[in-house]
């Protein structure tokens, strides 16, 4: 008898389970390389754990420095969203503060406002 169905489903099943491991191995070796805490030699030796013997190797790590993972991707984390952060604002802030004096210069040159506006505005443009 032969189970097509049944067949598939295997296959799927079995190919789902090796997608899982690889990505279960990736975050492993990633957590390796981002942990502050390990020397390079004990970074060495926890990877040389998962190459060699690669299912015992997660194992292991999972469960002896398992607990720390999720922190390390977090600070991980907020240090990239710090570094995002103190970037992009600043450039979108300056073009709007340039664009507001610009304005505000333009408007003085017009006679629209007086000198001493200017300075009230422009300096709470600038703070």
């Amino acid at each position: 008898m032969s189970y097509p169905f049944l067949g598939a489903f295997l296959t799927m099943l079995w190919f789902f389970l090796f997608a899982i491991w690889v990505y279960t191995l990736f975050v492993v070796v990633a957590d390796i390389f981002q942990s502050r805490d390990l020397s390079g030699w004990g970074k060495a030796g926890w990877l040389a754990c998962v190459i060699v013997v690669p299912l015992l190797g997660v194992l292991f790590y999972a469960a002896f420095r398992g607990e720390g993972m999720s922190e390390r991707s977090a600070e991980v984390a907020r240090r990239r969203e710090g570094l995002y952060q103190g970037f992009r604002p600043s450039a979108v802030q300056t073009r709007a503060v340039a664009d507001e004096l610009t304005k505000l210069a333009d408007l003085r040159k017009q006679g629209e406002i007086t000198d001493v506006e200017y300075q009230r505005e422009k300096s709470r443009i600038l703070t």
